[in-house]
């Protein structure tokens, strides 16, 4: 199934938008860790060939999943919550439930900007060509292994 083809700026304002609704509510780090990444997002968007660009926000996107995760987690106002304070937090988790939405996107730009699959399954798969590589197994043995390299004497120590 093929992703529909979604701009880098829509992701942005969206995340942008749901992450100052949610600093009503939890601001300090989850503002620094949000805003951080969407610079980030800012950086991939002006260089539109920068494969280390759109890698670092995807990266960003990642832990910040995570970091949300632990934000709410930790600082859910438990006592009362006014109106305000409800719907900055439902913005905080509609924002953290795009997020995996928002990963594939952007590693779909990831792939077309040129990366490569960040995950490999070497082990799985085929092995690499190391044909260029000479084999333990060799039955070339050198001739003299305490020959003396060309242009040196052999009072000339490398150390």
């Amino acid at each position: 199934m093929e992703l529909p083809a979604v701009n880098l700026k829509v992701i942005l304002l969206g995340h942008w938008l749901l992450t100052t609704w949610g600093c009503i509510v939890f601001s300090g780090s989850y503002a620094w860790a949000n805003f951080t990444i969407l610079a980030l997002g800012v950086w991939a968007v002006a260089q539109r060939d920068s494969i280390d660009a759109i890698s670092m926000f995807l990266g960003g996107l990642l832990a910040t999943i995570f970091l949300d995760i632990v934000h709410i987690s930790i600082f859910y106002p438990r006592v009362s919550l006014t109106d305000t304070g409800r719907f900055g937090v439902g913005m905080a988790i509609l924002s953290l439930l795009l997020k995996p939405l928002s990963c594939c996107f952007v590693y779909h730009m990831y792939r077309e900007r040129g990366g490569e699959l960040l995950v490999h399954t070497g082990f799985l798969g085929s092995s690499q060509d190391r044909s260029a590589y000479q084999t333990i197994d060799s039955a070339e043995a050198p001739a003299d292994p305490f020959a003396v390299p060309e242009g040196r004497s052999q009072d000339a120590r490398g150390y």
